[in-house]
């Protein structure tokens, strides 16, 4: 099957946001727990106070953020909505970070069923490019249990999809603007990805590696003079527009229907399609240590880059209910296509003369396909037994086809003379003109669970079973083939390899030189990274034990085992005949336990402990070297090891009220082997090198502190008004490897007690997010709300440093968002949302305590930029 046919099918996609609609009763006392898209009756699990109720409830700690706070907050996808509990952060780029630990350590689940991630430098699924219109809940599970997957440290996400609680039908539009970037004239965006095969990503497919070397090894291919000029489909050139408003468009409906005396048969179909404009511009330096004598600027570079995004999701969602039977069949597709021209103004490599004049440009296309298929179902036998079971099938592939690079000076090299704005000299050869073609397509995906329930005892004046033991199975298969090649344009001869190109248009002077035979296109791919496999099947059976002595305890007591099969098949050197196979095989055993103290109706107490693992993102064990024009290289490291965690929890509940809590976590972790990036100058003196490394362990301990609090409790005026902040303050402690020694040690240091502590990679020592919510509801029960949200999360490292410079820390980044959302009508609602308000820049710096000093002019960045404020206006219907 071919992901990207698929692609045809967004044509009739007109977007959607189709938020879960209001529900009056507020109650989960007749809620029943069923997966997928299911039919509730007069109760409803969307609301606050529901999901309130079921965090109370349950034996592990379990948060929520629920449909109704999804469309109060003006969330518009699942990664924005998880930064709204406690601990979680999201990082630019690089997914969402819990309790201070890197996207690595986390796991999701799409309605019980494993998720592949569909981005090789994301361990699970870009969760911005999931929309909120298709969940009625997100789970966060902060602490291990058995019938969870054991990769697990940070936090284990699992979506469930919408649930119907009546018929209904929606449509809805937004708009939005960006001070930065909308309405920018000299917007650039590649030729192909204007016009309607751009809005809809289908522009990927004459960005192919041309067929000559499409199936076959590589052989320093030379294209001959035809081929050349005709076998890369896509263009270099680039056009100027003026940037339009951010816009999405989507519909939704949902309906019920009788099925027999008893059955209800249920339908949910939603599309929506949207795109978005964005502008960065910054600094894109690099470190260079000088020994003992000093540090200075390899590169010293400005970055602007032009982002033109396009997202596609549609969702087919069937369930069927009869007494004790629920079958529900979910079908989710989603599309994402970035189209990135990124230009870089200064000098790399330490080439101190291009300052005002180096210039290099990169056209890339980012898409990624996700397909998944998923059938689950559960059956009440009786009062006592319960089995439940799901299937999934996914297909997902990400493409980085024909990213195109071109490097050049402003400064003609024959006359000397600056060159025109828009002009730019090059130079043929040297890698001056290159084209690389990653590709990680999906081979085979498949994720499975069942599970039986017995429960035992007698219930007596209790609502529930005393004991209940559950036996289950729950696993996936994932294998995946990675392609990294690339072509460079290559001089016949020394004569007429200077030429003076149109920056935006280079066309046609390349094809004048291929066509008089100055310039021919090479493959130059390493024959020893081209093509690796990864195989990877994880089996996992467990055994819970639930045990309600009276009903002011609750002890679950779990033990899982997880048989890991990985394996990675490579060719080892470009002359290897046979690809080497790397086995990672693994056994472990995981056992967790919970327990929980209701102290009273109104307190809890609560304990747990666990072993896991963490598994490493893909882009961390493929191995290969992916180069940027700004040399920096990304090294995959084969040879990394999976990380073996101990997790302890202990936290105190207070519940007030039903829309009230108060509650404080005090957790500590151990993780040997973690996992960390590193940032070290590259072993051919030339540009940096992030590659990743075991440490060998790192100790962690934190405390979270929550709470939501209505203000009627100060003063009857301010009964409308609803504040809840939560905060994780942290402090982590790293014990470096041999292979960390190696690179982060100056050879001038001899002892190792003389380098500095540090904490790990990734570890942030606070996150606080808070909202204010005031709501308002008139004399028609129609409701307004405004809500103020805001997060930051502390310093963190983002890369370890090397040989004398200090690790690199991402900086604190204050967000601040306002949302006013009015029903207007039993039909009409409206929305208007404030993103960002207080501009704060992203930075990425190095520390202050390198060990020789930093010669640079008091500057310290190594990235930064500013995202804008954004202002979006959402107008629905419903029928």
């Amino acid at each position: 099957m071919k992901i990207n046919r698929l692609s045809i099918a967004v044509l009739f996609l007109s977007g959607s946001v189709f938020y879960a609609q209001d529900t009056k009763q507020d109650t989960i006392k007749k809620e029943k727990r069923i997966e997928g898209v299911v039919i509730q009756g007069s109760t409803s699990k969307k609301t606050e106070t529901a999901v309130l109720g079921e965090q109370k409830k349950a034996i592990i700690q379990k948060q929520a953020v629920s449909a109704e706070e999804i469309s109060r907050k003006g969330i518009s996808n699942v990664e924005q909505g998880l930064t709204k509990v406690t601990g979680i952060t999201t990082v630019e780029g690089r997914g969402l970070f819990v309790r201070g630990l890197e996207e690595r350590y986390n796991y999701l689940l799409i309605n019980g069923l494993g998720s592949p991630s569909n981005n090789p430098f994301q361990k699970i699924i870009a969760l911005k490019q999931f929309p909120t219109d298709v969940v009625g809940k997100l789970n966060i599970y902060k602490t291990f249990n058995s019938n969870l997957y054991g990769d697990f440290a940070g936090a284990t996400f699992d979506i469930e999809t919408l649930t119907i609680d009546k018929p209904f039908t929606k449509v809805e539009f937004s708009v939005g603007v960006n001070t930065l970037s909308t309405f920018r004239d000299n917007f650039k965006r590649s030729e192909s990805a204007s016009g309607f095969d751009g809005y809809l990503g289908l522009n990927s497919g004459d960005r192919r590696l041309p067929s000559e070397i499409r199936n076959s090894r590589p052989s320093t291919y030379n294209f001959t003079r035809e081929e050349s000029l005709n076998s890369f489909k896509d263009s270099w050139k680039v056009n100027s527009i003026k940037s339009m408003p951010n816009t999405s468009i989507g519909f939704t409906t949902a309906q019920k229907l009788k099925a027999g005396e008893s059955g209800i048969f249920s339908v949910l179909f939603s599309l929506n399609q949207g795109s978005k404009f964005s502008y960065k511009e910054g600094a894109n330096n690099q470190f260079r240590s000088q020994g003992e004598t000093d540090i200075i600027f390899n590169n010293f570079l400005t970055r602007k880059q032009y982002i033109y995004e396009t997202e596609s999701s549609t969702l087919l969602g069937l369930g069927y209910k009869n007494r004790g039977t629920n079958i529900n069949f979910n079908a989710f597709y989603l599309q994402s296509a970035s189209n990135i021209i990124e230009d870089n103004y200064g000098y790399k490599d330490q080439r101190v003369q291009n300052i005002n004049d180096g210039f290099f440009r990169t056209n890339q296309l980012d898409i990624s396909r996700f397909l998944d298929l998923q059938l689950t179902a559960s059956q009440k036998i009786n009062e006592r037994n319960n089995v439940k079971a799901g299937i999934s099938y996914v297909i997902n592939n990400y493409s980085q086809p024909d990213r195109k690079i071109f490097d050049g000076n402003q400064i003609n090299l024959n006359t000397g003379e600056r060159l025109p704005d828009g002009q730019l000299s090059l130079r043929y050869g040297s890698n001056n003109l290159i084209r690389q073609y990653l590709d990680v397509d999906s081979r085979f995906y498949g994720s499975a669970f069942a599970e039986y329930q017995l429960s035992l005892g007698e219930k007596g004046d209790k609502k529930e079973y005393p004991l209940q033991i559950s036996l289950g199975y729950n696993g996936f298969t994932d294998f995946r083939k990675n392609s990294y090649r690339y072509v460079f344009g290559y001089p016949n001869s020394i004569a007429n390899t200077d030429v003076v190109i149109d920056i935006d248009n280079p066309d046609p002077v390349f094809n004048k030189s291929i066509s008089n035979g100055y310039l021919h296109y090479r493959e130059g791919s390493d024959v020893s990274q081209f093509y690796s496999s990864i195989y990877q099947i994880i089996n996992g059976g467990y055994v819970n034990i639930n045990y309600k002595p009276d009903e002011t305890w609750d002890v679950l007591l779990g033990a899982r085992y997880e048989k890991d099969m990985t394996l990675i098949r490579y060719y080892a050197t470009p002359s290897a005949p046979e690809k080497t196979n790397l086995d990672k095989t693994r056994d472990l055993f995981l056992p967790s336990l919970s327990v929980k103290k209701s102290l009273n109706s109104k307190n809890n107490l609560r304990f747990s402990f666990s072993k896991t693992v963490t598994r490493p993102i893909l882009i961390e064990t493929m191995p290969i070297e992916y180069i940027s024009p700004d040399n920096v290289s990304i090294i995959g490291n084969q040879f990394i090891k999976s990380s073996d965690n101990y997790n302890l929890d202990l936290k105190w509940e207070y519940f007030p009220t039903n829309k009230e809590m108060f509650a404080v976590n005090v957790f500590a972790k151990r993780i040997n082997n973690p996992i960390e990036r590193s940032l070290a100058p590259s072993a051919n003196a030339t540009g940096t090198t992030i590659t990743f490394y075991n440490a060998e362990r790192a100790e962690i301990l934190g405390v979270e502190l929550e709470g939501i609090l209505n203000l009627e409790r100060i003063t009857e005026s301010l009964r409308n008004f609803t504040f809840g902040a939560n905060a994780t303050f942290m402090h982590s402690n790293v014990e470096r490897s041999e292979q960390q020694y190696k690179t982060e040690q100056p050879y001038w240091i001899t002892n190792r007690d003389d380098l500095h502590k540090r904490g790990l990679q990734g570890a942030a020592p606070y996150t606080i997010n808070g909202d204010l919510k005031y709501e308002y509801k008139n004399k028609n029960n129609l409701s307004q709300t405004i809500s103020l949200v805001y997060n930051v999360s502390g310093s963190k490292i983002y890369a370890t440093g090397g040989n004398g410079t200090d690790n690199y820390y991402e900086k604190p980044f204050h967000q601040l968002d306002l949302v006013y959302q009015n029903q207007l009508t039993k039909n009409w609602n409206f929305k208007f949302a404030v993103q960002n308000i207080l501009d704060n820049k992203y930075r990425v710096q190095v520390g202050d305590k390198s060990y020789s000093p930093l010669n640079t002019n008091g500057i310290n960045t190594l990235t930064d930029y500013y995202r804008g404020v954004n202002f979006n206006l959402t107008v629905g219907y419903t029928f």
